[in-house]
């Protein structure tokens, strides 16, 4: 059985270890602990995982967060993954800082990377892991916030919480999605 974990995100220096990039955080922590690394092709890195039999490729899409759609379609094209193997690694305003919920559909909440996924594979029907963020901000200062860099509080507590959001991963492609949320949701 072959997967598709994508983690959301945006290229480039000025981003990393930014709350709108916590999709590429996750996927770094699970390369990492799984030996594997990244490398550059059309759309994105990707690296391959195996997992008890199944094989998750890992996609870092390479093309902003707007248009992450245009990965997610070409890999999902590429590698032949069926939609109920998609799974979207992404940040959420609405849940509090390490709050981790696993969704196995919904709309896009105002999140332009879950927009144009749905614009270009066609359906609001894919597991998406939300990843909280927080919303400490003032008003008009979303977007600062957004791709603004972790406190120092967040950064101490940022690890355990990437570290579920791996193991819900692997849960989620060897128990399913149903299992993964009666086990990892609200904890």
């Amino acid at each position: 059985m072959k997967y598709l974990i994508v983690g959301l995100g945006n290229i480039g220096a000025e981003y990393q270890n930014t709350r709108h990039n916590i999709g590429f955080t996750v996927l770094d922590a699970f390369a990492k602990a799984s030996n594997a690394f990244f490398e550059d092709h059309r759309y994105g890195a990707t690296c391959e995982v195996r997992l008890k039999g199944r094989v998750l490729t890992l996609l870092k899409p390479s093309t902003y967060m707007n248009l992450s759609g245009m990965a997610v379609r070409y890999w999902m094209n590429k590698e032949k993954i069926e939609l109920e193997r998609l799974l979207v690694v992404v940040d959420d305003l609405a849940l509090p800082f390490g709050a981790l919920r696993l969704k196995p559909q919904g709309s896009d909440a105002g999140h332009n990377g879950l927009r144009n996924i749905q614009e270009l594979i066609g359906t609001q029907q894919y597991c998406r892991l939300r990843f909280g963020i927080g919303n400490n901000f003032p008003r008009g200062a979303q977007i600062d916030y957004v791709l603004g860099h972790w406190t120092e509080e967040e950064q101490l507590a940022l690890p355990a919480r990437v570290d579920i959001a791996v193991e819900m991963i692997k849960n989620f492609c060897l128990a399913g999605v149903q299992d993964t949320m009666n086990r990892y949701n609200n904890k």
